[in-house]
């Protein structure tokens, strides 16, 4: 592709837009610069007849009325928001969290209400080892011989196992004699203290292979088959050894976002295609609020409509393109992993990194980005309270009077109290 479809020039384009675009919050900036204004030339007009009324000579007169004039003058408060703006889009990017839609972040604050999409986002949309049974054998060796035995296929649950293992730092251990057995498992001898060999098999095959499995294998079995997840059976001379459940593996990430989310008082859910089984083990390990399962892309729109109906300020987590329809419905459409997709058009923001955590980041932002705005218009104009009666000469029979030079030095601090106070603006780092 040509550099200006690179996903930098993609990134540069987006925090562009993001810089460039009005704020809800700029507009009100803009009313009260508006007012300000007009403030400051009735409140220069009054103060130069008053003055003059008191019959005061005309280079005092004049010298008031420039002062309050000078003194407020709208320039912190055209700088409030424009600060802040700049500041939370670049500390955005820099953190991986690229703002499409200003007015939508802004929104962040009232969200109360987000829906995950599940693979790929909460999980890793890759199978992995989840449960471990240990039966005669430690678990650790259960896992150990299963993934010894599994080098030597190329089957989909035989590389998750094998990456399991490498997870947990386990070595491999010597194996001879290795033999698919089709449609059913794996055999081999494993070196263990000495040559024995083992079986990695279906269900059925266990079943079948066992003559009397006890109560407790199969209740075990039940149970994590009824979750969702797919069971293998390491055995040995028809002796089942142990058992590993897999299953589409949840994100570490996932379970601090949603505990990050919750502690912010939203309510967490989960929309998926998968079945209620696995949807409901999912939902269990995350705590999640709600869960909605069997859920086809095109109906997670109308379920956002349908939460939203609730009352509910609704924000949509999902991939950017399968889930299109509901992002585009939502308050604010979140699309997380985006990578090279990143111009996800239906996307109000984009995630750069898969990691659930920047959610909650991103709310954050958000709020905390409103609460310097406010502190900003409330400092850009509250000052004038009591600086426009200074300058005006309020206290001059107590011998405290402003000058012109004074006056402007007093406008300059307003304006230097904004741009430190945008400056200080800060997102809690998510580290990989």
């Amino acid at each position: 592709k040509s550099s200006n479809e690179s996903y930098l020039s993609k990134v540069i384009e987006l925090v562009k837009e993001a810089q460039g675009s009005k704020s809800k919050t700029q507009d009100i900036a803009n009313k009260a610069a508006f007012w300000l204004t007009i403030i400051a030339l009735v409140s220069g007009a009054t103060t130069f007849a008053t003055w003059w009324a008191l019959g005061k000579e005309f280079s005092f007169v004049l010298e008031r009325a420039v002062t309050v004039m000078v003194i407020a003058c709208p320039h912190a408060l055209g700088l409030a928001v424009p600060l802040v703006v700049a500041t939370s889009t670049a500390l955005s990017a820099h953190s991986g969290l690229l703002i499409r839609d200003r007015a939508a972040f802004e929104n962040a604050r009232n969200i109360n209400a987000i829906i995950f999409d599940k693979t790929g986002t909460l999980t890793r949309g890759e199978f992995g080892v989840t449960d471990i049974i240990s039966v005669t054998l430690p678990e650790e060796i259960v896992l150990q011989i299963a993934a010894s035995l599994e080098t030597s296929s190329e089957h989909p649950i035989a590389s998750s196992i094998i990456a399991s293992s490498k997870e947990k730092g386990l070595e491999l251990i010597e194996t001879r004699n290795v033999k698919n057995l089709t449609g059913r498992g794996i055999e081999g001898e494993v070196k263990t203290n000495d040559w024995v060999k083992y079986q990695v098999v279906s269900p059925e095959v266990a079943f079948s292979t066992v003559k009397e499995p006890g109560s407790s294998i199969k209740e075990t079995y039940h149970r994590i088959s009824s979750e969702g997840k797919t069971v293998v059976f390491v055995m040995q001379d028809s002796r089942v050894q142990g058992m590993l459940g897999l299953a589409d593996v949840i994100r570490p990430e996932s379970k601090e976002a949603i505990k990050a989310l919750k502690k912010s008082n939203i309510k967490c859910m989960m929309a998926t295609g998968d079945n209620k089984q696995v949807a409901n083990w999912v939902a269990r390990q995350l705590g999640l609020d709600e869960v909605f399962s069997e859920v086809l892309p095109h109906e997670k729109s109308d379920l956002v409509k349908k939460l939203q109906s609730r009352g509910l300020v609704v924000a949509m987590t999902g991939d950017g393109v399968n889930d299109a329809p509901a992002l585009a419905q939502a308050n604010i459409g979140i699309a997380v992993g985006a990578g090279t997709d990143i111009a996800a058009e239906t996307a109000d923001i984009i995630l750069v990194r898969s990691d659930p955590r920047d959610v909650a980041s991103v709310i954050e932002l958000g709020r905390a980005t409103f609460r310097k705005m406010v502190q900003n218009m409330v400092w850009a104009t509250g000052y004038n309270s009591f600086a426009i009666p200074l300058a005006a000469g309020a206290l001059y029979y107590y011998g405290i009077i402003l000058s012109p030079a004074i006056g402007a030095a007093v406008m300059s601090l307003s304006t230097v109290v904004v741009a430190i106070n945008a400056r200080m603006l800060k997102i809690k780092r998510r580290e990989d």
